[in-house]
């Protein structure tokens, strides 16, 4: 029997404790999407730059390298988990950059996923690179497959054209990094910004649907799917990091806070009042629950 580590009132917002390999084969359950923000493996003693203080890039012995099959192997079994705990028409989104990119794109199609879009996030407001050898790094990378070749998936098109000013949206992203009110209730060291979760959730999920982090962090995914009306289960090893979502969480539960966040959020260029109106004339249909 699975007990969560935190359940919210509301029900949209579960937490487990623990690795997701070993908690996901557990139960069963379909997650219409996944968000996954796997280790990058670029932990290797090197320095960068945050709020005009050089740092180490390292962010963990979880992130530490031990070699190309180690890295493949690692990718493999979890996809292979994640690919069966997906409804038959879902999608998975992967970030990451270069150190780790490759390996997950080639064990996504062993596993016969279908990619459909690698996205390239283009951050505005990226660090320098002190060494002034190289380009700074200004990117990452972000893999949305299907779980199947055949079966289609759901695409939001029209509301990701409403989005871009009435035109197509492209696969680059020009996003901010993580701002400043995003680290209100503490900061995980790779954390993403709401702007991207919204924008990847909004584009290939319906209102009330599934979404799993099996490297949920401090659940910006969470905190995103639950903004905009979407339910989540996120999994993480470090009680750190899980005290910290659910005090986002429970931070949001503030209508105020709500609100303010939703309207903050810089990905989505178009009327939220509007779009949060329909939301709330939808009727909430709970059909699928967590089995625990």
């Amino acid at each position: 029997m699975i007990n969560p580590y935190h359940k919210s009132k509301d029900k949209n917002f579960t937490l487990l404790e623990g690795d997701c390999t070993e908690l996901l084969p557990k139960f069963e359950f379909k997650f219409d999407i996944i968000f996954a923000d796997p280790p990058y493996f670029l932990s290797n003693d090197g320095i960068s730059v945050q709020s005009g203080k050089i740092v180490s890039v390292n962010k963990g012995e979880w992130d530490r390298s031990y070699g190309e099959e180690y890295i493949n192997e690692f990718n493999y079994k979890w996809l292979s988990i994640c690919r069966d705990k997906l409804k038959e028409d879902g999608t998975i989104w992967i970030s990451g950059t270069y150190h780790n990119i490759f390996s997950v794109a080639n064990q996504l199609t062993k596993l016969g996923y279908k990619i459909l879009n690698v996205i390239t996030w283009a951050k505005t407001n990226p660090p320098p690179n002190i060494s002034c050898r190289y380009f700074t790094h200004s990117t990452e990378f972000i893999i949305w497959a299907r779980k199947n070749e055949k079966v289609p998936h759901y695409f939001d098109y029209e509301l990701m054209k409403e989005s871009n000013e009435g035109k197509q949206m492209k696969d680059v992203w020009n996003l901010p990094a993580i701002a400043q009110w995003e680290k209100s209730k503490g900061k995980h060291p790779t954390q993403k910004p709401l702007s991207l979760l919204t924008r990847i959730i909004l584009s290939s999920t319906k209102l009330n649907a599934w979404v799993l982090d099996p490297f949920s962090g401090s659940s910006t995914t969470g905190i995103a799917a639950n903004l905009f009306n979407r339910r989540f289960l996120g999994i993480e090893k470090e009680k750190e990091f899980l005290e910290i979502s659910i005090n986002r969480k429970k931070e949001i539960e503030n209508e105020s806070i709500f609100n303010l966040y939703r309207n903050k959020i810089k990905s989505v260029k178009l009327n939220i009042n509007e779009y949060a109106s329909i939301i709330e004339e939808e009727t909430l249909i709970y059909n699928n629950e967590l089995p625990f």
